[in-house]
């Protein structure tokens, strides 16, 4: 009995030992004394670690007998080093106090997955440009974001107008068409305006821009099997926020754009306001315009009430208009005769709304109301046609949220009115349609443990005329406590058909059918993504790397196929697309120094009839590559180079590889600044090794364009913050 005794009680000592080398730590704001959820802790000489849950608890387990400092830390916040021995003499909980930095850290919310979580704490995969990043890709391209998306992995602008420079997005190999850009959460950039809604979007009033890649249909609806670019504004704070730019080019540019901002009280405005204008512009000397001459004006207030602590409202109203002219370059000047007369013209309005009221009801559940009106009027003249047409769509969305400890739950509905009506001026019948869309969502994003989270949703939509549509989606995020991440998802999506895409806005819509339910059908889709994210010290050097692995299926895809007597219709293959890739993307941090180096492996083939041919104007790899050099508040300095392989062309040709290198810097002060950008300064023009038509001047027959026109530009200007 004596001996059972006593190996019962070595055994108790046993376990009253391993109990305590266990961290316990509460992190909390040395000010305010609130918890710090995502807060992290590392015990330093081995690979443990935790981060906080969302009550600022840390919970470290298995730790060895003996001495160790304790790194606490949270973005915003100065590192806090604690040292403790082990076995503890005490189970009860460390109290830890993190001081604010001394630098101001600007706070990122990611508002595009709707979760009140960090960006680290997202089971969906987010990419986020914002900050430095966001003002430096501004200084190259002021009047729109084309650079600012086109120069991300995986993400490629292509231009559908060889001389008024119309462009889409595409991501991982899918046309333009399978992107939704919303601003704010709103879908304003879609349909008829697709070709143009990059290039009317100067970035100076944003904040952040947010890309989901693959299926994002959940909250948003048909139309993102590709993806999601959403453009998130900047909002009124109780400082004033006075910004200016002004700049030059020397392919004959102007942008001048401002933006104000600033909360009085319960009510805050912001007021953004541009002119955009150029030149017609031809480097090559081939009378064609590489740059379009354009005019372009840009208004947008915003009015911000806090009727209480509780309720919300937010309206903003946007109104754009531009004349663009493209083609032959003598006849814009005013020299045209009877071989100098090939032009195209698009004129442009657009007019919108959006409101958005949020209900508080408690710290854990709300209500919001959104509403955007559309109104976008666009005329498109070459010689001989015209199409003249006017878009209008609403979005009206209801939603309630309310989060826990471990789980959050959103759900909600919407209604999504399209209509198109188009003026008659040819023979072909009018494309008239107007699309209803009638929808309801919910998503759960629940937390099994600080390192394993799930976010799941569903989402069904009545497509008036098309049928019924059930999207599921699922993402899973595992954290470790050494720097590694992981998420795996995938989901559904659709598409539904409209005579707006890359392949007859080449051809601006002429002699292009109308689509009917009869004869056309959504569009369909199931993709998934897989990334690994690891980030360590390597003595001085801060390295980070993320892989990306995605692919998508698109069944019965929409083409254009020639219908006879010189017309064209939309018809749905009963083949399928199908892209596969992967993206990588590396970082490293030495003093003042930063490099970035990204490749894009995009395969992305057409199958139908037992045949398969890759997706043309597709790069099949690209590598970017960006060091940048920072003095903070004083310089930044930056040198590029991207690279794009071999693309299919629509005649089945190949264009050919190339390079494109540019060079930044920018000297800051206090209130202003000065850039200067040379972009592709090797003048890289698909003019120099290809031609961009066939047939004559005066009729001219264009081909892809697959490189780019405009060849080495300089801008430069100054900023103002005031």
């Amino acid at each position: 009995m004596r001996i059972a005794f006593s190996i019962l009680f070595i055994l108790f000592l046993t376990l009253t030992s391993f109990s305590q080398n266990t961290l316990k730590a509460i992190v909390k704001d040395s000010e305010s004394k609130e918890n710090l959820p995502g807060a992290a802790a590392l015990v330093q000489g081995t690979n443990l670690g935790a981060s906080a849950n969302q009550n600022g608890q840390i919970e470290i387990q298995n730790i060895p007998n003996g001495r160790y400092n304790v790194t606490f830390s949270f973005v915003g916040y100065t590192p806090q080093v604690v040292t403790v021995s082990f076995p503890l003499e005490s189970a009860t909980p460390l109290e830890i106090f993190l001081e604010p930095s001394e630098e101001e850290l600007e706070e990122i919310i990611i508002t595009s997955t709707r979760s009140s979580r960090t960006i680290m704490d997202i089971p969906t995969r987010v990419e986020f440009i914002a900050g430095e990043e966001l003002d430096e890709k501004g200084n190259m391209k002021p009047g729109d974001i084309r650079m600012l998306l086109n120069e991300s992995t995986g993400i490629q602008t292509q231009q559908t107008s060889a001389t008024s420079a119309n462009a889409s997005i595409r991501i991982q190999g899918l046309d333009g068409r399978y992107t939704q850009i919303l601003k704010d959460g709103f879908p304003l950039y879609a349909g008829f305006s697709g070709g143009l809604g990059l290039l009317q979007t100067p970035p100076l009033d944003l904040k952040q821009v947010e890309v989901i890649k693959g299926s994002s249909s959940t909250l948003y609806g048909g139309g993102a099997i590709a993806g999601m670019v959403n453009l998130i504004s900047r909002r009124p704070t109780d400082e004033q926020d006075l910004r200016f730019l002004f700049n030059g080019t020397s392919a004959k540019g102007l942008d001048l754009s401002g933006f104000y901002g600033k909360k009085f009280g319960k009510i805050g405005i912001t007021v953004f306001g541009s002119r955009n204008s150029n030149a017609p512009y031809d480097p090559a000397n081939i009378d064609m315009t590489a740059i379009p001459k354009f005019e372009r004006y840009s208004i947008n207030p915003k009015l911000f009430i806090d009727f209480d602590d509780r309720t919300k409202l937010d309206v903003g109203f946007n109104y754009t208009t531009e004349d663009r002219l493209g083609g032959d370059i003598k006849y814009i000047k005013g020299n045209g005769d009877a071989v100098h007369q090939y032009f195209e013209n698009n004129e442009t309005q657009r007019l919108s709304t959006q409101l958005s009221l949020t209900r508080k009801f408690d710290e854990k559940s709300s209500l919001n109301l959104k509403n955007s009106i559309n109104h976008f009027d666009r005329k498109i003249e070459i010689p001989g046609y015209i199409f003249n047409g006017t878009q209008n769509s609403t979005f009206t969305e209801l939603s309630y949220s309310v989060s826990g400890s471990k789980s959050e739950w959103i759900g909600g509905a919407n209604l999504w009115t399209d209509n198109f009506e188009e003026e008659q001026t040819t023979s072909t019948p009018l494309r008239n349609y107007q699309q209803i869309t009638l929808g309801a969502f919910v998503q759960n994003t629940h937390s099994f443990s600080d390192k394993i989270s799930l976010e799941s949703g569903l989402r069904g939509d009545y497509v008036i005329d098309y049928g019924f549509v059930l999207l599921p989606r699922l993402s899973l995020l595992y954290k470790s406590s050494t720097g590694f991440s992981s998420r795996i998802g995938g989901g559904f999506g659709y598409k539904a058909p409209t005579i707006f895409t890359e392949e007859s806005e080449r051809i601006q819509y002429q002699n292009v059918l109308a689509v009917s339910p009869g004869q056309n059908k959504l569009e369909k889709s199931y993709g998934a993504n897989w990334d690994f994210n690891y980030h360590t010290e390597l003595g001085e050097v801060g390295f980070s790397i993320n892989q990306l692995f995605f692919y998508t299926y698109l069944n019965n895809p929409l083409f254009l196929v020639d219908a006879g007597s010189g017309n064209f219709r939309f018809s749905n293959s009963d083949g399928h697309t199908q892209t596969q890739g992967t993206e990588t993307n590396l970082k490293l941090e030495y003093n003042n120094f930063k490099l970035f180096i990204g490749y894009t492996f995009t395969d992305t083939k057409i199958h139908n009839n037992g045949i398969s041919v890759q997706n043309p104007l597709t790069a099949k790899h690209r590598l970017n590559n960006v060091l940048m050099y920072e003095v903070e508040e004083k310089w930044k300095i930056g040198l590029e180079a991207y690279y794009f392989s071999k693309q299919r062309l629509t005649d089945n040709s190949y264009g050919k590889d190339y390079w494109i290198c540019g060079f930044m810097a920018e000297r800051l002060w206090e209130r202003f600044s000065l850039f200067i950008n040379f972009e592709n300064f090797f003048d890289t023009r698909q003019t120099r090794f290809d031609t961009i038509y066939t047939n004559t001047i005066t009729n001219p027959v264009f081909r892809d364009i697959y490189a780019p026109l405009d060849g080495f530009v300089i801008n430069g200007g100054i900023k103002l913050s005031l």
